[in-house]
């Protein structure tokens, strides 16, 4: 996941087709955007911290009177950690409104572990015609 170059978040789904995270059911993953959310905001609080700013843990939603709901999950908690209205005894905390316009402080957050090729588009007919080859499952 990607926010218009500022951070990034990778989430590893199961090879496993047969998982319950491919299919949506209410009891189980009621607001499946959340993960997403949630490992982009982790991204936000760690950006926010090498920035020096401090912000509460995105995981101390139930420290400041917030719980997991039905169907919404932690909608609430999240809306207000985003807005920096997070109510708290030195005043409304939350990620700093700066954040959104800062990119990762560390260049090492723009290294990918191994190098993704899982959607490159050839560059040249030789590079179509292997890609095709492969397909059908001849490897060069």
């Amino acid at each position: 996941m990607d926010y218009y170059g500022i951070g990034f978040s990778n989430i590893r789904l199961p090879n496993d087709a047969e998982s319950y995270i491919y299919k949506y059911n209410t009891r189980i993953n009621q607001f499946p955007e959340e993960v997403l959310l949630h490992e982009f905001l982790h991204s936000l609080e760690r950006n926010s911290k090498e920035y020096g700013y401090s912000v509460p843990v995105l995981h101390d939603y139930e420290k400041y009177g917030y719980k997991n709901e039905s169907l919404i999950g932690q909608k609430r908690w999240y809306k207000d950690y985003m807005n920096k209205s997070i109510k708290a005894t030195e005043g409304k905390i939350g990620l700093p409104e700066e954040i959104y316009t800062l990119k990762p402080a560390k260049s090492n957050n723009f290294q990918n572990a191994y190098k993704l090729e899982e959607f490159k588009e050839p560059e040249n007919l030789i590079e179509e015609i292997k890609q095709i080859l492969e397909q059908l499952g001849q490897k060069f």
